[in-house]
């Protein structure tokens, strides 16, 4: 069974079909740990999730939930830290060339897999050589490598065929894991992988399909990011028994309905609220009109987005658990710009207008995709559109066939949720002409030339600006109709932290502290 890894929270029925989040550059790092001190023997850190890892294998890893359990076996090159800044991992440094087409990365020594084997650059170019010729979730991230050159046992350097500005980013995801190259190809490693990183797999205690125990290595050369000696991820895919099994203390760390925080607050969990981990958005795709043609029209496309009263929809579908947004840039990270979030004002006469002048004063009609995620929020969009003339028809679409459906372009609109995730990578997944979101495969010369702009630049204040203006570009432009970011609450048991605010929505258990765990 395959994970669902739509995302985050609004009310109960919300919480259950999405999850969470999926819940996601410098030129060069010096070599730094994450802070942090070993905490008492024998501490649990025990989550739930909401479906089965698909698989282990490091050409097959799902981002999302799944996070949790592959990032706590495998070392990745670099690291994520819980303000969303890249920090060194398996690779102490990286540098890049001047034209942004070389990167070398120095490795650490001393690392091993749980078998003993050093872990060398031999290991990182045969991962990496296998994740991009291999079909999987992430082959496409790294199309922007031609070759991975191995010239001695801690130097890795990547031929790029172009600038790629979220390839380092990247390299702290699924597609930057270092897998054993005796073992990773064999039908084993979907199930019990050999990894570098902080922790393995107890099979003993492990059932696949409900609870996935994961012990901690003591030989790790981070070993104090990690305070838990063992952590516990069961597989429950119900919000209400999520909660239960949190009350009952067999968790003692999750999300919970926003409804529910003053019990758990009452009862001696900590809480905490991140506002924002996931956007709700309309992608309005056929921008060319070739399957619809009114959405071919920018003042469509503009109609579209005044029609949604945002901050209503946020009080009645997150109960408050959120905030409405204009944007589809993590509102952490340098790409969002504040200023965007008055572009489009709710004024339903208005888009009307904007309509008649399109040349469609009797609105039209459209069909998208009924999908797990959209299901919640269906009669609220379908209302908001049918006030400015649109009358929407929604399509039953099975949940393992969401993917391929949404790419099929047989669908000009769909709403979606996506986890939030750093700026280089939101910029490629939505702007680019190969990006997952960009379905039609938009492209404009203005665009164009500002995702050149920001792959090339390596100074990531000057490639701040490069994304705020794509970012501008693509509201302007209304090649989206976002209408909120969705929030989590979390419930973590007296002891445990969730040390997490938004800036990196990345499942990974860096994201929890012990108490006697000391903070730098």
């Amino acid at each position: 069974m395959r994970i669902r890894h739509p995302h985050s929270r609004s009310h109960t029925r919300a919480l259950a079909a999405l999850g969470v989040a999926a819940l996601v550059s410098t030129s060069s790092a010096c070599d730094s740990e994450s802070s942090g001190a070993a905490s008492s023997a024998g501490a649990t850190l025990a989550l739930s999730i909401f479906g089965t890892p698909n698989s282990l294998a490091p050409t097959q890893l799902l981002e999302g939930q799944q996070t949790y359990v592959w990032d706590s076996i495998y070392d990745t090159l670099l690291i994520q830290d819980n303000k969303g800044e890249l920090r060194p991992g398996a690779a102490k440094s990286w540098r890049y060339s001047g034209d942004a087409r070389t990167l070398t990365l120095t490795l650490r020594t001393g690392m091993k897999f749980s078998t003993g084997t050093p872990v060398d650059a031999a290991a990182v170019r045969t991962t990496l050589e296998r994740i991009r010729t291999t079909p999987g979730p992430s082959q496409g991230v790294l199309a922007s490598v031609t070759s991975v050159e191995a010239p001695d046992t801690t130097t890795v350097v990547i031929k790029l065929k172009r600038p790629d500005g979220s390839l380092l980013t990247s390299l702290s995801t699924a597609a930057g894991v270092i897998g054993d190259p005796k073992t990773m190809n064999s039908k084993s490693a979907a199930l019990n992988p050999v990894g570098s990183g902080p922790y393995t797999l107890d099979k003993g205690a492990t059932v696949n399909g409900s609870v996935y125990m994961l012990k901690r290595r003591d030989d790790y050369w981070n070993k104090k990011a990690y305070p838990f000696r063992t952590v516990k991820v069961r597989v429950i895919s119900d919000q209400t028994a999520m909660a239960n099994a949190l009350k009952a203390g067999e968790t003692n760390a999750g999300t919970v309905d926003v409804a529910q925080v003053s019990t758990f607050k009452s009862t001696g969990f900590e809480t905490k609220h991140v506002q924002a981990t996931a956007v709700a958005t309309l992608v309005l795709g056929d921008r060319s009109g070739d399957v619809l043609k009114p959405l071919g029209d920018l003042r469509v496309r503009k109609a579209i987005n005044m029609a949604f009263d945002r901050t209503k929809m946020v009080k009645r579908l997150l109960r408050g658990s959120g905030r409405p947004t204009e944007q589809i840039f993590n509102p952490q990270g340098p790409g969002h710009d504040p200023a965007l979030e008055q572009t489009y004002a709710y004024d339903p006469a208005a888009a009307k207008r904007l309509l008649a002048e399109a040349g469609y004063p009797n609105g039209f009609s459209v069909t998208m995709p009924s999908l797990v995620v959209s299901k919640p929020f269906e009669p609220t969009f379908t209302q908001a559109l049918a006030d400015i003339g649109i009358k929407v028809t929604w399509q039953p679409v099975p949940a393992q066939q969401s993917v391929s459906a949404l790419a099929s372009k047989k669908y000009p609109m769909f709403l979606i949720v996506d986890g939030l995730n750093t700026t280089p990578i939101e910029a490629r997944n939505f702007y680019s002409p190969t990006g997952y979101r960009n379905v039609f495969n938009s492209t404009d010369p203005e665009l164009t030339k500002l995702l050149d702009r920001a792959n090339r630049e390596l100074d990531p204040a000057k490639a701040a600006d490069s994304y705020q203006a794509i970012n501008k570009f693509g509201v302007e432009n209304a090649w989206y109709g976002p209408v909120f970011y969705i929030g989590s609450d979390w419930a973590t048991k007296k002891g445990i932290t969730y040390l997490g605010d938004g800036s990196s929505t990345m499942a990974t258990i860096r994201q929890f502290g012990a108490a006697d765990q000391a903070r730098g």
